[in-house]
């Protein structure tokens, strides 16, 4: 069995808390403080399913309550009737999908029409890292019988990781821009491991619009390439739907609320208006891209401010605008670059960076993206990079 096929039955929760529609709101309030649990589940005497409760019935209806005695009314008023559920021989990538593509955070579990637990956001994630790590130490545990076994497992593992990580770059990097002969581009990806965090991706909101996003989920490895494929899923069902930078990336953090965990996205995401050349765009914590202005001949930093993806719901980013010329540059890059080190602890930094801007920014954009990395490679020395790195540059010809 290989980790692609647990399912809902094993990931859900067997025992959600279960109360009868007469139940008044206020028992079911405690309840939930006591268990610490954000719903649960009203059924009737044959445990058929009649609504779900949640943290979020409650604030909505709270608010516009018309009586200071509500914590007294049955919880069948105050509940969501008919809510989604899911089936148990579902696969976990089909409830993620679901939970998306439905916009809700629980689904009850049925079997032949009696609810028999109920999985979220949180459970899935959780029960897919606990899944992950049993078979990893069950893996152990046989690796360790015999040094030929070791080595045929040690294999394996490798070949399924550079699999991953060839799917992986599929899923996550786009081959080639939209094709718009007013904008060169080049690029460098590079993982700190077979998979990585850091990804770039397009998008065409309309006609004379064109959005570039560069984002990078916290960490490197196996989970930072879940939270960036969960990212890129977002992104993808967003884009091509508005040309407001800033509303992209709140639909973005909101739906990777809960998903990510502890971990966080950074992101950059502008769109250019082909016609006008105006650049707008929003930032979630990202590194500044470097911008060369060949009108006057100087290198500075595309700045906005705005708070990681996945850890403020409801956070509002804010938009700024530039207009790009002819001859213009512009270095897109994730912290994987600014921050490589050299021998002696110094970061390479973003002043380094634009300084090697200004030199080579007259050049091709090929070779500007050569020089960049080159410089970076010279400062470090031997030292070798302790996070994913990506490069996008672009020319505006």
């Amino acid at each position: 069995m290989t980790p692609s096929v647990l399912s809902v039955r094993q990931a859900m929760q067997a025992d959600p808390v279960l109360v009868p529609s007469d139940c008044p709101v206020r028992d079911v309030l405690d309840l939930m403080n006591l268990q610490r649990i954000g719903s649960v589940l009203v059924v009737d005497p044959t445990d058929r399913l009649l609504g779900i409760f949640t943290e979020r019935d409650l604030l909505r209806r709270v608010a516009t309550a018309e009586t200071i005695q509500w914590r007294d009314l049955p919880v069948s008023q105050w509940m969501t009737t008919n809510p989604h559920t899911i089936e148990p021989e579902l696969g976990w990538e089909q409830a993620i999908e679901a939970m998306q593509r439905l916009k809700v955070r629980h689904l009850p579990v049925l079997e032949e029409g009696r609810v028999i637990g109920l999985v979220s956001t949180r459970i899935l994630m959780a029960s897919r890292a606990e899944y992950l790590n049993e078979r990893v130490d069950n893996r152990t545990r046989e690796l360790r019988s015999s040094n030929e076994a070791l080595m045929a497992r040690d294999s394996e593992v490798l070949h399924n990781l550079r699999a991953a990580g060839r799917l992986q770059t599929k899923l996550l990097l786009p081959r080639t821009p939209p094709d718009w002969p007013e904008l060169k581009w080049a690029f460098h990806y590079a993982a700190l491991d077979h998979l990585g965090g850091d990804y770039y991706d397009f998008a065409t909101p309309g006609a004379d619009h064109l959005g570039i996003l560069i984002a990078d989920a916290s960490g490197h490895s196996v989970a930072a390439a879940m939270v960036a494929v969960m990212a890129r899923f977002a992104f993808g069902e967003v884009a091509n739907g508005t040309i407001s930078p800033g509303q992209v990336l709140s639909e973005m953090n909101r739906r990777l609320m809960d998903v990510a965990e502890e971990r966080f996205v950074t992101a950059f995401y502008g769109v250019l208006n082909r016609r006008t050349r105006v650049f707008r765009y929003s930032n979630a914590g990202h590194p500044y891209p470097v911008w060369y202005q060949a009108k006057t001949g100087t290198v500075k930093e595309i700045a906005a401010q705005g708070f990681l993806l996945g850890i403020m719901p409801d956070e509002v980013y804010s938009e700024r605008e530039v207009i790009l010329e002819p001859g213009d540059a512009i270095a897109f890059h994730t912290d994987g670059l600014v921050e490589a080190r050299n021998e002696i602890g110094e970061q390479y930094g973003s002043e380094r960076l634009m300084e090697c801007m200004s030199r080579a920014a007259s050049k091709s954009e090929t070779t500007l993206r050569d020089e960049i990395l080159a410089d970076q490679r010279e400062f470090s020395s031997d030292v070798p990079l302790s996070d994913d790195l990506t490069l996008v540059v672009c020319r505006v010809e």
